[in-house]
């Protein structure tokens, strides 16, 4: 696949032409390559991570979702062309199903997951965490398989606070979903 032209700014309607071939994000415009694919220990607490989750809200209006699945941020009165900002977090729990369609999410989900990798821990934790934070997501959790720990932002008065930090012997909590209790050695077998 021929990379976009990096001195143009992109859109939700260029990303959707291009090929699948490669997992690309698009922040402020700027397209992101995102691949080599996740190690296995990343899909492993993906995988033990969405079970976990998808259990807790059978039922519930909130739904999870996973990689690949399109997030358009900012773009909830817009035309394609006026969306700069396209992720594919690695989990997603969208409450307002007004905000699904069949291309992904259009708007700020209620929580974003990433799992971290060597090669993604700057733009997961600066850049993706700026853009979540100005994108309005309630909570922001950025895992670490390798160390077997999570960070979980939480948005207050439209910022992120310091985070709660989980580690494998901890059982992680969500202030949006009060009685959530997610045992982390059977995320982090």
């Amino acid at each position: 696949m021929v990379m976009p032209d990096p001195k143009r700014k992109f859109s939700y309607r260029d990303y959707a032409t291009w090929a699948e071939e490669k997992r690309i994000e698009i922040v402020g415009g700027e397209p992101y390559d995102m691949t080599p694919a996740p190690s296995r220990k990343h899909q492993y607490t993906s995988k033990q991570l969405f079970a976990a989750l998808n259990d807790y809200l059978s039922g519930d209006p909130c739904e999870a979702y996973y990689a690949p699945f399109d997030v358009r941020l900012f773009a909830e009165d817009r035309a394609d062309d006026q969306v700069f900002d396209v992720v594919q977090p690695d989990l997603v729990v969208v409450c307002d199903p007004d905000k699904l369609d069949d291309a992904g999410c259009k708007g700020s989900p209620d929580v974003i997951i990433e799992i971290v990798s060597p090669s993604s821990i700057k733009m997961d934790k600066k850049v993706k965490r700026h853009l979540y934070e100005k994108a309005g997501i309630k909570e922001y959790w950025i895992i670490d398989p390798i160390h077997a720990y999570i960070e979980v932002y939480t948005l207050e008065n439209e910022k992120y606070g310091k985070p709660l930090f989980y580690s494998k012997e901890d059982h992680l909590k969500s202030a949006l979903f009060k009685d959530l209790k997610i045992d982390l050695e059977y995320i982090f077998e």
